[in-house]
């Protein structure tokens, strides 16, 4: 067998990801992300612009400092003021790149640049051997490459070759290109260009048509070493080539491309929440990947498929990406099967009888809010067999609101086990905060809040919120969701759930290790 050959990904999600409009972050935050990527595999960082701010010098020279085994490399345009910046923000990485870029179509010229060709050619020589005496491995970048056209292009890269770049990216920088244009640019290039068998190329693409990842894997085909990408496809406009996609298309049709790439699947969903959060950028139900719904499945035909061989309807392993979702969604399209699988991954065994009940109430329930969440499938399972399967029953919730720094928020919570009601209180700078201080309360195991998601599930005066709650304990992470007409009764219900769920699981484990030791 023929050793794969090595793809390697340049992450620019602190760069090109961070100019995404709102996507702003500070030096902590990307401190943080850099040694997610580092823990993902990626082989190049680009950690923001040097240049651009202290925040973004601040954090490159950080990340420089504390990030080993990865390629640090510092952005600049073709100016000595630029490539100063980021010769001195990333001197202390244990290996660095230099990237340059510079304007190449005539649009830019003409109405950006205000240079003529002669000029831009001057500008990229003498930049390009300027940054060259600080750094080994200089990447130059004719901008808007794919509306330059073959004659001007060649002749800046040939000049940039000769003045010692070693790798040369051409850049989809508007998303213009069609995949198999994109690729025929490569091999043009690889072919035409004088010292290219000298140099390396890598491919960045832009999603304005929907066509990053197809592009790049044009590219992929066509003999780049390096693709630049982003976490969650984030980044200017409809954004970059989404690193989540591009790696599992490899990964998956690896046959048909003959490469490979470092990238650690399993932090791949880690990585995709980090950013999402750190951002406040959220990820598309239906995004590739990552997204709520990529794994998720409400058709019964779908499911009965999947309950006996999953790779009826997936081609991927989700639990391979680190992504810990139920592959099933139980909505109004969900049959018997699995339903009844889903009541018995929680231990309960329903009769013929009990199964109807359960499923006319499911379906009716289903009709009115589209999924129905796993704390009220227990509670209509619960109804069937007559009696509570929940460690907990939320009750009445109120809060207290006002214009003072804290909130307060009162919860009914029952004791399913002892049968004893009691209401807690808690405070907090928000209502949200108030309701978990309050649940928190009547749950005696270390539970800790890990996550909060919230959206709208409709619109109008009369849309509903959905809530995500994430908790840990003992060191599992365990989800609750909840749809409520209030938010804040939403996120109430979803925190109260996922304690249920943690506090159920725990105990169940415990109980199987009593079992083990006595027998």
């Amino acid at each position: 067998m023929t050793e794969p050959r090595k793809v390697k990904i340049f992450d620019t999600t602190l760069r090109d990801g961070e100019q995404a409009p709102g996507a702003s972050l500070d030096v902590e935050q990307k401190v943080k992300l850099a040694h997610q990527l580092a823990r993902l595999g990626v082989d190049t960082i680009e950690p923001g612009f040097p240049i651009s701010s202290p925040g973004d010098f601040r954090a490159v020279q950080r990340i420089s400092r504390e990030i080993g085994g990865v390629e640090i490399c510092g952005f600049a345009r073709a100016v000595k003021a630029d490539i100063d910046a980021a010769v001195r923000a990333t001197e202390d990485a244990q290996r660095r790149r230099l990237h340059l870029f510079l304007s190449s179509s005539t649009i830019h010229l003409d109405f950006q640049l205000k240079k003529t060709r002669a000029e831009v050619v001057r500008l990229a020589r003498e930049m390009v051997a300027y940054a060259k005496g600080f750094a080994d491995e200089i990447e130059f970048s004719p901008m808007d490459a794919t509306r330059t056209g073959d004659e001007f292009l060649f002749e800046v890269l040939e000049a940039v070759i000769e003045e010692g770049a070693t790798i040369l990216n051409i850049p989809d920088t508007v998303g213009f290109a069609l995949p198999e244009e994109y690729g025929a640019m490569f091999t043009r290039v690889m072919q035409s260009v004088r010292g290219s068998d000298r140099v390396e190329f890598s491919a960045h693409c832009h999603n304005d048509l929907g066509l990053a990842v197809a592009n790049s894997l044009a590219a992929v085909k066509a003999g780049v070493t390096h693709v630049e990408v982003t976490v969650n496809g984030i980044g200017e406009r409809a954004g970059n080539c989404s690193l989540e996609e591009l790696t599992m298309a490899l990964a998956t049709r690896g046959e048909q491309f003959g490469v490979a790439t470092g990238i650690r699947l399993e932090e791949i969903y880690a990585a995709s929440q980090m950013v999402s959060r750190m951002t406040g950028s959220p990820i598309a139900f239906n995004k590739p990947i990552v997204g709520r719904n990529a794994f998720q499945h409400e058709a019964g035909i779908h499911q009965d498929g999947l309950l006996k061989n999953r790779s009826t309807y997936e081609i991927m392993d989700p639990e391979r990406l680190g992504i810990p979702r139920s592959m099933i969604v139980l909505g109004k399209h969900s049959g018997r099967h699995a339903l009844r699988h889903r009541v018995e991954e929680f231990g309960i065994e329903l009769n013929a009888e009990q199964l109807e009940t359960f499923y006319a109430a499911f379906k009716e329930k289903a009709d009115a809010q589209k999924t129905v969440h796993d704390h009220e499938l227990l509670q209509l399972a619960g109804q069937a067999v007559d009696r509570a399967l929940e460690p907990y029953t939320l009750g009445e919730v109120q809060f207290a609101a006002g214009s003072g720094t804290h909130r307060a928020a009162s919860c009914k919570i029952r004791d399913n086990a002892s049968g004893r009601e009691e209401v807690y209180t808690g405070s907090g700078e928000g209502p949200v905060e108030a309701a978990v201080d309050a649940i928190r309360s009547a749950v005696p195991e270390p539970i800790e809040f890990a996550d909060l998601e919230l959206y709208s599930v409709s619109s109008g005066e009369t849309s509903a919120g959905e809530a995500g709650v994430t908790v840990r304990l003992g060191g599992l992470l365990h989800r609750g969701t909840a749809t409520n007409r209030d938010i804040l009764l939403a996120a109430a219900e979803a925190y109260m759930a996922a304690c249920n769920r943690a506090v159920r699981e725990a105990r169940s484990q415990a109980r199987k290790g009593a079992e083990t030791t006595v027998s």
